[in-house]
């Protein structure tokens, strides 16, 4: 079972602003980058897998700026499976050399859904068991290390 992963990519200048720093909203698409790399280390497609995952809750905290080339580092952690949906735990950091400051933090809750094709709607469902199966919470002493990290001032 698997609870969680770590990935690294750099930071495009699409995804920066005029005063070129990353767009804050971009922290948003480093997360799903990661869910999606998550759900590749379990031998599945996030958008493949018989149901959606659309997000109910997102929180961010900004402690410092990224810029373009910047290396990130984008650690995703299962907080919590609940029966119809997952809490992840985010931190994101900046790579310098051996050295990885945090330069944001948050959470995203995923719910769990299958959509009508008819109407579209979408309706919560428990998580399947086949998935289920291979998505575990991360241990508390791992959460609590990713989230001891000291935020950058």
């Amino acid at each position: 079972m698997a609870y969680g992963i770590t990935v690294r990519r750099r930071v495009e200048f699409s995804e920066t602003d005029m005063v070129r720093i990353v767009h804050f909203s971009n922290y948003f698409r480093y997360i799903e980058y990661a869910e999606a790399a998550f759900f590749r280390s379990i031998g599945l497609s996030i958008v493949k897998c018989g149901v959606g995952w659309p997000r109910v809750h997102a929180e961010f905290d900004y402690k410092k700026p990224l810029r373009f080339e910047d290396e990130i580092e984008i650690a995703l952690l299962v907080r919590e499976r609940r029966p119809r949906s997952m809490v992840y735990a985010i931190s994101i950091r900046k790579i310098e050399g051996d050295q990885a400051t945090e330069v944001a933090r948050g959470e995203l809750i995923v719910a769990c859904v299958t959509r009508d094709p008819e109407s579209g709607e979408m309706t919560a469902v428990a998580i399947p068991d086949a998935i289920a199966a291979l998505i575990e919470p991360a241990p508390q002493e791992t959460l609590e290390e990713l989230m001891r990290t000291p935020p950058a001032a």
